[in-house]
């Protein structure tokens, strides 16, 4: 299973890889779209086309032996960051295929419609594609790779109270009550001149980005907590690896585009609400982060008890 997933994740993402590529050799034969820039659209085509390498890169070793090998830190970041971006999308994107197949508007009509419809196929099956198969083939290879981390019951060890954890938890936790607030249809610290522009798509996002900072407090505080004690590690561990990639990787990519605002792009937020938000959540999926791997090395040095009756 790992390995399938990991191919098929590395497959995938080559075809939204072909896709960038495209664009970018458009647009420099001076067809790009009209609401960009030509240095702009390129640059921002190449960065993703960097992420989608370094992703069928990940795919492959997550496949292949040879990854078993690679350094860990590498792995476990760029594991992080892309498990991140993608998985925490998966439920977001079945509620909104649920929604298109039921006749209802989503929104966002101009933008679906910028790109010819097989370029977008491709994109979205490169999209799809790389978080399913990072959805299986990760928690696998973490799993085979560090095994103590992932073994036995969140009581198993003693609870550890670190008081910047603590602070992230309580920032992560306001974070994912703003963004339901936002998805509710609440409107404090959003621009009245561009608050329009979060239709229903722009809802559903907020809602995903809320639950998942929401996962995240939960999950770092039941590994730091120890509580509920028979609850299983790999649980609360692997939501927390997911809510805080998601965190660090969705806010790294926003506080750029808020900043620079590529193509005339405009948040619905005010701007400073916009930048303290999303450097809030790079600060808080960095710290979740440190905190699942202390927990994660404290529980590499203890002994695994054995509960199989297997020798």
């Amino acid at each position: 299973m790992r390995r399938l997933a990991g191919y098929a994740a590395a497959l995938s993402m080559s075809l939204y890889l072909a896709v960038k590529l495209i664009w970018v050799a458009a647009a420099l034969l001076g067809h790009g779209p009209d609401d960009y820039g030509t240095a702009d659209w390129v640059l921002l085509n190449i960065v993703t086309v960097v992420m989608a390498m370094t992703g069928i890169a990940l795919g492959l070793a997550l496949a292949q032996r040879w990854g078993r090998r690679l350094p860990a830190m590498p792995v476990i970041f760029f594991s992080w960051v892309g498990a991140g971006f993608l998985v925490p999308m998966l439920p977001y994107s079945v509620i909104k295929g649920v929604l298109g197949a039921l006749g209802v508007d989503l929104g966002g009509g101009e933008d679906s419609a910028s790109a010819p419809r097989g370029e977008t196929v491709f994109l979205t099956i490169g999209f799809a594609g790389m978080a399913v198969g990072l959805a299986v083939a990760l928690p696998i290879y973490l799993r085979e790779r560090w095994p103590k981390a992932f073994l036995g019951r969140v009581g198993d060890g003693p609870a550890r109270s670190w008081a910047l954890v603590t602070m992230a938890m309580a920032v992560a936790s306001g974070l994912g009550l703003a963004w339901s607030y936002w998805a509710l249809g609440g409107t404090l610290g959003l621009d009245p001149a561009h608050r329009d522009r979060w239709d229903l798509n722009g809802r559903l996002l907020n809602a995903s980005s809320g639950l998942w900072a929401l996962l995240g407090a939960w999950s770092t505080w039941t590994l730091t907590r120890c509580r509920p004690a028979r609850l299983r590690r790999w649980i609360p561990m692997t939501l927390a690896f997911g809510a805080s990639g998601s965190l660090f990787a969705w806010s790294s990519w926003k506080l750029p585009m808020v900043i620079l605002q590529p193509g005339g792009f405009v948040t619905a937020e005010y701007t400073m609400v916009a930048v303290i938000q999303h450097a809030l959540g790079i600060a808080v999926g960095l710290i979740f982060m440190a905190a699942i791997l202390r927990v994660a090395r404290r529980k590499d040095k203890a002994p695994i008890r054995n509960t199989t009756g297997l020798e």
